[in-house]
Parts: structure tokens; C-alpha cells; sequence
């Protein structure tokens, strides 16, 4: 019976190859998107529409906060009701699913709530919440 007398190799893993793939990926990748950028400079006469929606989706819901001194922010901007419910009509003139989440301070008069909440409805957003904490239980 033959006797070992050498320990065999232990086999090894050769990243070459892998590593090779790798960069001719994001090589392809590079050159993909230089093409797609000289495809928009080409002079092109679109067709016209008489109505066109928005082409991107409706963005998240707008916030409005009504701050304990009566303070009302649109988008951490502060805003009069008349301007909440202009930039409110524009904005859903563009995004008519657009939602809108009012945030009053818990100390705050209520009528403020209720007066943004009253000028989300005059701008035609029919997609309004109230944003409220949920109690810890003790």
C-alpha cells in the first residue's frame, strides 16, 4: 500500500477573471449612458398636445403647520391662509391627487387648525389628514 509522504495544495480561488468582468461591466455601463446623453441634444420637433398631464408622479403630501402662536407654514415657509390656498390651487392644478397633512402644535388654539384646514378645502384638495401622537402607555 502506497504511503503519502507530501501534503497536497490547498486550492486557491483566482478573483482574476471575476474582477475582469466586473470593470468591463461598469465600462459598458459608462459608455450606455454617454450614448443616452447625446441622444437628448438631437434636434427634434415633438409633437403637440392640447392637454398634457404631469410626467413625473404626484410628490409626497405637502405639510402644513400650525405653530402655538398661530404661526401657518407651507413646506417650512411661513404662509397667510390667502397664500396657503393660492400655492395650494397651483400645486393641485399640476398634481390633482395631490394630499396635503396638517400638523398643529398641541398647546395651539384650535381655530388655527381649523382656519388651514378650511383654506386646504378652498384649494379643491380633497386628500387632507391630521397628523396626531399616539399616547406611550406607562
Amino acid at each position: 500500500m502506497p504511503l503519502k509522504t507530501h501534503t497536497d495544495e490547498q486550492p486557491t480561488l483566482n478573483l482574476t477573471p471575476m474582477i475582469d468582468v466586473t470593470f468591463l461591466i461598469v465600462i459598458f455601463f459608462l459608455v450606455g449612458t454617454q450614448f443616452k446623453e447625446d441622444e437628448k441634444q438631437i434636434d427634434v420637433n415633438v409633437p403637440q398636445v392640447a392637454q398634457a398631464g404631469p410626467s413625473t408622479p404626484a410628490p409626497e403630501k405637502r405639510i402644513v403647520n400650525v405653530a402655538e402662536d398661530g404661526v401657518i407654514t407651507l413646506d417650512q415657509q411661513a404662509v397667510t391662509l390667502a397664500q396657503l390656498t393660492s400655492r395650494l390651487a397651483d400645486a393641485r392644478e399640476e398634481y390633482p391627487e395631490l394630499g396635503v397633512i396638517v400638523r398643529g402644535d398641541a398647546e395651539s388654539q384650535f381655530q388655527g387648525v381649523a382656519s388651514a384646514l378650511s383654506a386646504v378645502r378652498a384649494a379643491g384638495i380633497n386628500d387632507m389628514g391630521i397628523a396626531v401622537r399616539l399616547l406611550e402607555n406607562e
